[in-house]
């Protein structure tokens, strides 16, 4: 996934600096909602867009936003999140969670292409945020061991790259067709990290940890509306 955002993000930047000699000073507002739908869990996102249109021919999309996320699921593993423990099979332990719940604003930032006046493909990502929900009773699991815990949404939202991510965050490749002047259709492939923080340090080793991860791959459809 991370070379997938590498690529789309080197060759948008290469056009962009290509064909933006000339910056139309053409705004963009819309707002989404998303739905997305994976293996016993799923996501609703609604997001506020504001984008300028880059280029003679406003092909190049750049812009910010914010938006809400909110995570569900059903029996949902969640593994140590820290880096230097997630980069290590041998490191990882469990946080068996049976119905998460959890919701975070974020800001983020969108990047497009407009292939014709009504079909537009891009890429959008949180970059910070906060999140909260209601605490849970997950299980922790480790070596076959299984112990009682309780732990609730990762309060703070950072993009840091990869496993050095922290809290919930949300990705999608989208392509959006305008069925009219104010209304759009989308769909995506969502990528959403959501993390669970223990109320005690319930990893031990190889050191102690309180952070859990669970990264979700998700089909969505949504519908838009543009100012």
């Amino acid at each position: 996934m991370k070379k997938l955002i590498v690529i789309f993000l080197t060759g948008l930047t290469i056009g962009i600096n290509t064909n933006a000699q000339t910056i139309i000073n053409k705004k963009q507002q819309h707002v989404d909602l998303s739905f997305g739908f994976g293996s016993s869990q799923g996501s609703i996102a609604a997001a506020h867009f504001y984008n300028f249109n880059l280029g003679k021919n406003n092909k190049f999309i750049i812009g910010t936003g914010v938006r809400f996320n909110a995570f569900y699921g059903t029996k949902i593993n969640f593994l140590s999140a820290p880096a230097k423990l997630a980069s290590d099979n041998a490191k990882i332990d469990t946080l068996l969670a049976p119905k998460p719940a959890m919701y975070a604003f974020n800001a983020l930032i969108n990047l497009g292409y407009n292939i014709s006046p009504k079909m537009q493909a891009g890429f959008n990502i949180d970059l910070l945020g906060l999140s909260f929900g209601p605490k849970g009773n997950p299980t922790f699991i480790t070596k076959g061991t299984s112990i009682a815990t309780q732990a609730k949404p990762t309060a703070f939202n950072v993009l840091l790259v990869g496993n050095n991510d922290r809290g919930t965050l949300n990705s999608e490749f989208y392509l959006r067709y305008k069925m009219s002047k104010k209304f759009a259709v989308k769909a995506a492939y969502q990528y959403l990290f959501t993390e669970l923080t223990t109320t005690t340090k319930v990893q031990t080793l190889p050191e102690q940890n309180d952070r859990f991860r669970n990264k979700a791959s998700l089909l969505s459809i949504g519908i838009g509306y543009h100012f």
